[in-house]
């Protein structure tokens, strides 16, 4: 069993001193999550909250997940890191492709790539992207990250983006896995389509293992059922050893997990209570 750390709604000056942290510990990642901007009103539900608020607000910080999976790779050796999730619907794969290369290069190949689709409609549009077909136009998205970061000369002309030979270098020496996130059929078929694993948002363990089931079955479909496969996991109602046992026996390979949320201290508590917390931890269900 893999467990990484998320780092979600951190102030920033504490991430590099978590990741020195969590190397330390044997923490395997660090989790780090997508947000472009806090839309005042919101056109669509967050589909991760009973109510379909945010957890979050105007005023709390975000990082662009690459740009700190540089600055915290730069001061590791080891700890891996990838995000959960990219929201890719909103971006361009051609410019997104040269900062995964970097990312993957500065890092010694120590980035995987957690993507979605995004669900808020204001991030599509004012951003210049179109919202409707998002999920056909995510699809070949991924194929032309996968072309240009398999290296190379290149060229691809589809429905959505059309560009003659190119080559970006340097391409990354090991091939970038694709983690693919959502809990809709559609996204548990793109994951066992294409992705070297899936990843979820919050989900109770009975959701789980459901998921997990039918993404064996998709992948048995898609011939793809003896390839490595990743299951990452933010679990809500498992905890402890019996609980990560149970995860793990459910198919579960990481664990997303918060430790000083489990001792009762908030995002904005000090760097050293964090790090003693991730401690903590690690002596109860690492080492």
């Amino acid at each position: 069993m893999k467990y990484t750390v998320g780092v979600a709604m951190n102030p920033l000056d504490q991430l590099a001193g978590i990741a020195k942290t969590a190397e330390e510990c044997g923490f395997s990642s660090i989790a780090l999550p997508d947000s472009l901007f806090f839309m005042e009103t919101q056109a669509a539900d967050y589909p991760y909250t009973p109510d379909g608020s945010r957890m979050w607000n105007a005023e709390t910080t975000w990082v662009d997940p690459l740009i700190a999976a540089a600055a915290m790779g730069a001061v590791t050796e080891k700890i891996e890191f990838y995000t959960q999730v990219l929201k890719l619907g909103s971006r361009n794969p051609v410019l997104l492709a040269r900062q995964v290369g970097s990312v993957a290069a500065l890092t010694n190949n120590r980035f995987g790539f957690g993507v979605g689709i995004g669900w808020a409609p204001e991030e599509f549009e004012w951003c210049g992207a179109p919202y409707k077909r998002r999920g056909a136009r995510v699809d070949e998205m991924i194929d032309v990250l996968k072309l240009i970061l398999g290296g190379g000369m290149v060229e691809y002309h589809g429905e959505f983006f059309d560009f003659d030979r190119l080559q970006m270098s340097p391409a990354p020496t090991k091939p970038v896995p694709f983690y693919v996130g959502g809990h809709t059929e559609v996204a548990l078929k793109r994951a066992a389509r294409v992705g070297d694993g899936w990843t979820s948002a919050m989900i109770k363990f009975d959701d789980l293992v459901g998921v997990i089931a039918r993404l064996r079955e998709l992948r048995a479909e898609y011939g793809r059922e003896n390839e490595p496969f990743e299951i990452q996991t933010v679990c809500i109602d498992r905890f402890g050893k019996d609980g990560y046992a149970e995860l793990e026996d459910a198919g579960v390979t990481d664990i997303i997990t918060v430790p000083w949320v489990f001792d009762g201290i908030g995002f904005d508590a000090p760097l050293e209570a964090k790090q003693d917390s991730m401690r903590k931890f690690a002596e109860q269900y690492i080492n």
